[in-house]
């Protein structure tokens, strides 16, 4: 084989395995199935553009063969010279026309819904947005912080939402400039220091089903060495759950959990000591150092990508660097293996449903001291 045949046999199999792999990927953030009103929207419109993209290279291709066949040198001779069209005003006109039309085409629908997927004015109405559903959505170096000012709650990494229902968001950023970005719900947008965009997505419940009622999102913008690992999920669930969510989230006053083994209240202690000045453990306050850890134990994801277990916390716990390169967890503490391995199953206990037990348990405790206390105040009479 000469050296001709074989760089042409190695080009035929680099494009051909560049189309392979072209196929592959995570569809998990990929905003070609849009799952609600908003992406559907922009869908639409990537498309309109794409076939209007497709209508004039087709026409260019057909008149570019046209040319090759009918006016090859072979068959009109050496001596043929093409007519001069220079000065024609009816093929100018035609070329001026043409591309004003197709921009006219793709500009009057991009016009209208930007102007439409802008409109957050009920966001700015004192009246009306305490009975929408409003998240402020801060970005920090590197996970997500998620405030429900009307469901006064405050929660990280993974954002709840109620499907069927315009969901307003404030973004912002606490450190850099960050972009907030759910590819199956709509468009990314830039979180800034020195401002607040706003604006909405809409989740379609059918849609949500499909997915199992949940969605990926990510940081659309360099921010950092970890930018690649600044994910978070986005649980889609029909408005009455969420409002449940809402509530069961705002009972939790304390994070005390009924029936804790023996290592997860050593962890609770080490917990109190060593990291509630930068985790809140209880779904109230927005800005603090680090993620809120209300429903902790309920969450999918460990630093939102890491799969929520035991041994991936305490992982998470011992060496965030070795997870996330550049966090600002790293060298702030000191912990060995043993304790480490307890907070991590004090934090797995960190699950609505506990906190609920926990919560029933000190009504039911406070019930009897009280029945108690008039029983012995009788008894004293």
């Amino acid at each position: 084989m000469n050296r001709h045949v074989f760089r042409k046999s190695m080009m035929a199999i680099a494009i051909g395995m560049m189309l392979f792999i072209a196929g592959c990927g995570d569809i998990k953030h990929s905003s070609l199935n849009p799952a609600g009103e908003v992406g559907k929207e922009q869908f639409n419109l990537m498309m309109l553009a794409i076939i209007i993209m497709l209508v004039v290279v087709a026409v260019v291709v057909v008149l570019f063969l046209i040319v090759m066949v009918k006016f090859r040198r072979s068959k009109l001779g050496d001596d043929f010279v093409p007519k001069d069209v220079e000065g024609n005003h009816k093929l100018e006109v035609i070329w001026t026309v043409i591309p004003i039309i197709l921009l006219i085409i793709l500009a009057v629908p991009t016009v209208y819904y930007t102007f439409k997927l802008a409109d957050v004015n009920v966001m700015n109405d004192e009246k009306k947005s305490k009975e929408e559903y409003i998240i402020n959505v801060t970005a920090n170096q590197y996970w997500w912080e998620f405030e429900y000012p009307n469901e006064k709650i405050v929660t990280s990494q993974e954002l709840v939402v109620p499907t069927d229902k315009k969901v307003y968001f404030n973004l912002k950023a606490n450190d850099v400039k960050h972009s907030f970005w759910i590819p199956s719900a709509g468009g990314k947008m830039d979180t800034n220091v020195e401002n607040i965009n706003q604006f909405y997505l809409k989740f379609d419940s059918d849609k949500a089903k499909e997915a199992n009622n949940i969605f990926y999102g990510k940081c659309a913008e360099l921010c950092g060495p970890s930018h690649a690992l600044m994910d978070f999920k986005v649980k889609a669930m029909s408005e009455d759950d969420f409002k449940q969510w809402a509530d069961d989230m705002a009972k939790v006053q304390e994070s005390k959990v009924a029936d804790l083994s023996a290592d997860a209240k050593e962890g609770q202690e080490i917990f109190k000591n060593s990291c509630m000045g930068c985790h809140a453990t209880t779904p109230t306050g927005s800005g603090a150092q680090g993620p809120n850890l209300t429903n902790f134990g309920d969450r999918d994801h460990v630093a939102g990508m890491l799969e929520n277990n035991k041994e991936n916390v305490a992982k998470w716990i011992k060496d965030p660097e070795s997870v996330k390169p550049g966090n600002k967890m790293t060298g702030q503490y000191e912990i060995s293996d043993e304790d480490a391995d307890k907070v991590a199953e004090y934090l797995m206990s960190l699950k609505l449903e506990d906190l609920e037990k926990s919560e029933k348990k000190k009504e039911d405790d406070k019930k009897e001291n009280e029945s108690e206390d008039k029983k012995d105040s009788k008894e004293e009479k």
